[in-house]
């Protein structure tokens, strides 16, 4: 090869070349960002309106339904999902891939502002937004306590300080607290005051004593002054004298009618850390940014924060996912080296030279670094995807320098010079090598342009494995041979100062030529002609397919060849293979050890905090049992989920700490908390298990979910299964006597204004407190005037009419309407403009693949009404979607590499018998999950997908040291024994140095080891069954192959030799008329 002799003529620029490299790739390596998946962005946004007071069913009618039907106009809409809540509704759309999302937003918003006109009065403006946050679970979590301070004032420190200086962090995207206690004035009427007095006189009087006016200005002088009327009360006790209306001649003051307290708002949270009362920070980053630059920048804020805060108030970090993802990626750094040490051992093993294991060492450190050029130029980070690539890579990038080094080392021994020997060796087996590697790039490019969500994160996958390999080709053909040329072994005893390790090099050698013998011996046996006759168990299964009677399938004795024995045995391992299948759990992805669980609590819809916050304590009662929890988190309620809501997120020891597995811990933690009463418990953020049943009425779908829940209830390793519809909330509903209330001059739009602020609060200006913030003054009945639905009806409304002193009259509710009492859902749910419930669990004992597939079969067999679906989703949907991607990377992946083969062989049947090698590290792959005990998941399927590239290096060098001893005139079996004997040393040496390389992460310890270990665990298996039956199946196959060439060829000759006879007469000398010789003939 011309790039070869270039480097071995030019060494000096050879070396430049690799230190040109080396140094920008070190260079790139320092500019790379670190973070835990690749920067996937998804296209969604969240539309959220507010509709205050409105009940459920009124936020889907007049607000969630049109939003949908007009956000389903946008192009590239691939879902729409909405939730309408007690006053709030919030429609979440889902766009394809590939969608302009920030185009798409704004048409979105062009489509809703048609309709605008069309929503009630008190609607506000829905606000349209990407939806930034990766994902349910907070990037970090901190908790913000103190022995001494107050949780007033802790609030306020945190709302002040903590908070804003954790929003101007970057890539901070929400921050969410929990726990407040925060100062309100409340404004509390006496329900007596209101048979004089409507409640809007009160607000509006209270709105406008509290502000300052703006009343120009004045020149004196050369000098302008403003003029303002300030109004702005200074002390809350000021409230009290405002005056809210004249009656009787004389004003009423706002004391004579109200309380006025210098409170706190009604708590709508509770936190607490290890049972001590807290304030709780979740934060969650934006899509776009690095997670361990976040972290490191809130690290950071929470230094400078201590600073600025009191002594005694303490700012705990109790959970970060940015340093689990650097603990992680930092243990897959350390498994790249690890796996590049035990590849070199290897090479120093099969080579006993210390000079040729470094030639051929030097390309892993070369080939690494020169990826990282490609990942900074592609602009990925260091994110697991890349640097698993590049483990899983180790022991492909210094297979080609061990054959382009193991080929020159036997030129050598033919005596040739070092330069001779490094040409003509890299010539004999580039076309070989070349084959092996773009082999390889021809499964990853598939799987880099995979479809879907999986395509996206694997994008960055294949594409490394690509260039690395590629690289690893190049310093093969120019390095390797260019030292090999230059640097020589020393002659004489390579041990000669270390003699035990000369005396162990010869135990090795002895055993690799043990193996050569061996191996001989079988591959002879396999490719003889000669035949045996067997007893065969089962045949005639033709003749019972064509007959369709089990009849034809007895066993008896019959005559096969040796190659006939070896080949249907391998068909029968391969078949037999699939067995296992059965045994092997099946999940999306592997669950991770994280010392981290998180545990929701629901208690009965309706029920009070102070309920809920007694069932919490129960149950952390019982968590303090556990001697594994190092911290609890607690947060109970919150205004998004209700009052009925909890979440304990845990803190376990490092899992070298402790005796069981988070999983043990898991399942421990469901035993002790199954007796306790009136709680629904369900671990972690994401159930795996999630159906979804769309209908048009709603009655319907709840039977419908009921009596679906029934039977998956039954399925085994379901746990924490719930549905979509809850016990339906109290509630009481107005109904106006229209009648009466227009005689009075009241309106629906009155009683809601009325009856609103008086039940539910509301703000009617701020009050500007000596800290400088601005603190809410509520207007609102006591406590004890809103419990009853008689407090209800005496509450009084303002007419059109006037009695006889003048003033306005009032008359109570319950003169102009009824109050009946009623149920309301929670929570509506909605999914592409249809009504949606859904059933959520998760899985314990069983992978959740397995559970899921369970699940499946329920949903196939349940007979729903027309207009009634079922619509899987969740992990069961991603799994489905991936699977479905991975088949169809497999088939590509097959394409690419016979098409690769062929070109590079110039044959359409050679690549078969190479290719023969694929189906048999299937055998592999399973029994290594089954024996590991791992389930077949996405990352041990990409690991298959590899397998296609990968093991049919072995078959390329045996067949292509074949075909070149043919050429020279070898026989078939000659050169079929041949390129066993001599291929095999560096089949054994790649085939080792590849699964040596993957050990360290096929063990899976550290942080996030099991995800990294089951697509290492899959490589490991294939590649060894397929290395066995390889060394043996692919000689037989050809032999096959080459029997039917000689058999078409032979066919071919017959057929034109048959042709030449027949048109022979043709040619023969014509007759004459009468049968006599034309003239001239003798």
């Amino acid at each position: 090869m011309w790039i070869t002799r270039v480097s071995i003529k030019n060494p000096v620029f050879a070396t430049m070349v690799m230190v040109g490299i080396v140094v920008l790739g070190l260079f790139s390596y320092a500019r790379l960002g670190v973070e835990q998946m690749p920067d996937v962005k998804l296209p969604f946004a969240n539309i959220i309106t507010v509709y205050p007071g409105a009940s459920p069913e009124a936020v889907e009618n007049d607000v969630s339904r049109p939003i949908e039907y007009a956000v389903n106009t946008v192009s590239g809409v691939k879902r729409i999902y909405s939730n309408s809540r007690e006053a709030q509704s919030q429609v979440f759309v889902e766009f394809r891939l590939g969608t302009d999302i920030t185009r798409a937003i704004q048409d979105a918003r062009d489509k809703i502002a048609l309709i605008r006109s069309n929503f009630p009065r008190d609607v506000k403006d829905p606000q349209v937004v990407r939806v930034d946050v990766e994902d349910n679970r907070p990037t970090m979590s901190l908790a913000v306590l103190s022995p001494t301070v107050e949780l007033r004032e802790l609030t306020s420190l945190t709302d002040q300080t903590i908070v804003k200086t954790l929003e101007n962090v970057p890539g901070v995207a929400q921050i969410d607290v929990n726990g407040r206690v925060t100062r309100q004035i409340l404004i509390q009427i006496r329900p007596s005051a209101l048979a004089s007095l409507g409640i809007d006189q009160v607000m509006t009087a209270v709105q406008n004593a509290n502000q300052d006016v703006p009343a120009g200005r004045i020149t004196r002088g050369h000098n302008d002054s403003v003029v303002r009327v300030e109004g702005k009360i200074k002390d809350p006790a000021q409230f009290g004298r405002i005056i809210v209306a004249q009656q009787g001649g004389g004003a009423v003051y706002l004391s004579q009618v109200a309380d006025v307290i210098d409170g706190e708002k009604e708590l709508d949270s509770i936190s607490r850390i290890n049972g001590r009362p807290s304030i709780t920070i979740d934060i969650r980053k934006a899509q776009d940014a690095n997670i361990v630059e976040t972290g490191r920048g809130v690290r950071e804020a929470l230094q400078s924060l201590k600073q600025r805060l009191p002594q005694d108030v303490e700012v705990r970090m109790v959970y970060s996912q940015a340093e689990q993802v650097e603990k992680s990626v930092n243990r897959v750094k350390s498994t790249i080296l690890e796996g590049g040490l035990l590849t070199v051992l290897i090479v120093f093993l099969f080579l006993h030279s210390w000079r040729s294991t470094i030639i051929t060492g030097v390309t892993l450190p070369i080939s690494v670094i020169a990826t990282f050029i490609a990942l900074y130029a592609f602009g990925f980070t260091l994110n697991m995807m890349t640097l698993m690539a590049l483990s899983l890579c180790i022991g492909l990038l210094i297979d080609d320098a061990i054959v382009v080094r193991e080929n020159i080392v036997r030129h050598l021994g033919m005596g040739k010079t070092h330069p001779a020997a490094a040409r003509e060796g890299t010539d004999e087996i580039g076309l070989a090598v070349m084959a092996t590697t773009f082999a390889i790039v021809a499964v990853f490019v598939p799987i880099a342009f995979m479809k879907g969500l999986i395509g996206q994160f694997f994008f960055q996958f294949g594409l490394t494995v690509a260039v690395a390999v590629l690289v690893s080709l190049f310093v093969s053909f120019t390095l390797d041979p260019m030292l090999s040329s230059v640097w020589h072994d020393p002659a004489g005893s390579r041990f000669s100062r270390v003699p035990w390790l000369g005396r162990f090099m010869d135990r090795v050698e002895r055993f690799i030529e043990w193996v050569h013998a061996v191996y001989g011996r079988m591959l002879e046996w396999a490719i003889a002609e000669d035949k045996r006759r067997i007893y065969v168990p089962v045949v005639g299964v033709g003749r019972a397919l064509r007959t369709g009677s089990l009849r034809a399938l007895k066993p008896r004795w019959a005559t096969i060849s040796h190659r006939g024995i070896v080949l249907w045995t391998a068909v029968a391992i391969f078949f037999g293979s699939f067995g296992l299948l059965p045994f092997i759990g099946k999940e999306l992805q592997p669950q991770v050890d994280e010392s981290f669980i998180s545990l929701r609590l629901n208690t009965p819809v309706g029920t009070s905090l102070d309920f809920t916050d007694s069932k919490v304590r129960e149950v952390e009662a019982v968590l303090k049992q556990f001697p594994e929890v190092l911290l609890a988190m607690t947060t109970v309620g919150n205004a998004w989920d209700g009052r009925n809501y909890a979440r304990i997120n845990l803190k376990l020891t490092d899992r070298t700490e402790r005796a069981r597995s988070q999983k043990d811990i898991e399942r421990a933690i469901r035993q002790a908390l199954r007796p306790i009463p009136g709680i629904e418990l369900a671990l972690g953020y994401d159930r795996p298990i999630w159906v979804n049943l769309l209908g048009p009425d709603p009655d319907t779908l709840k039977r419908l979910i009921s009596e679906f829940a029934e039977k998956v209830a039954k399925v085994p390793g379901i746990a924490d299964m719930e549905t979509s519809e809850k016990a339906l909330n109290p509630a009481l509903s107005i109904r106006l006597n229209n009648d009466a209330a227009a005689d009075l001059g009241i309106s629906v739009q009155q009683v809601g204004a009325t009856v609103r602020p008086l039940l539910a609060g509301e703000t009617v200006t701020y009050w500007l407190g000596p800290d400088g913030q601005n603190y809410e003054v509520n207007v609102q009945l006591p406590k004890e005037g809103r419990r009853l639905a008689s407090d209800l009806g005496n509450l009084y409304l303002s007419t059109n009419k006037r009695g006889a002193d003048g003033q306005q009259r009032m008359v109570p509710l319950r003169q102009v309407a009824e109050i009946v009492e009623t149920t309301s859902p929670q929570i509506i749910k909605r999914q592409d403009l249809q009504r949606r419930v859904a059933l959520y669990a998760n899985a314990e004992g069983r992978p959740s693949g397995n559970v899921g597939d369970d699940v499946k079969k329920i949903v196939d067999a349940t007979i729903l009404p027309p207009g009634y679906r079922f619509a899987i989703a969740g992990q069961q949907e991603d799994t489905q979607e991936s699977m479905a991607a991975l088949v169809a990377s497999l088939g590509l992946a097959i394409i690419f590499i016979y098409l690769v083969l062929a070109s590079q062989f110039s044959s359409f049947t050679q690549p078969i018998a190479i290719m023969a090698s694929l189906p048999f590290t299937l055998i592999g792959v399973l029994l290594a999950l089954l024996l590991t005990g791992t389930t077949l998941n996405i990352l041990s399927m990409i690991g298959f997908v590899m397998l296609m590239g990968l093991v049919t290096k072995n078959a390329i060098l045996l067949v292509d040291f074949a075909n070149r001893a043919r050429r020279g005139g070898a026989a078939l079996h000659d050169a079929l024994l041949s390129a066993g004997q001599v291929r095999l040393r560096p089949i054994l040496m790649t085939t080792a140095a590849m699964i040596f390389g993957m050990l360290p992460l096929a063990l899976g310890l550290g942080e996030s080891g099991e995800t990294q270990a089951p697509m290492s665990r899959a490589i490991i298996g294939g590649v060894l069954t397929s290395t066995l039956l390889t060394l043996v199946v692919v000689p037989v196959i050809y032999t096959y192959l080459d029997h039917l060439m000689e058999w078409r060829r032979t066919r071919r000759t017959r057929r034109a030799a048959t042709a030449t006879h027949v048109a022979a007469p043709a040619h023969a000398a014509p007759l004459t008329p009468a049968g006599a010789p034309a003239p001239g003939d003798d």
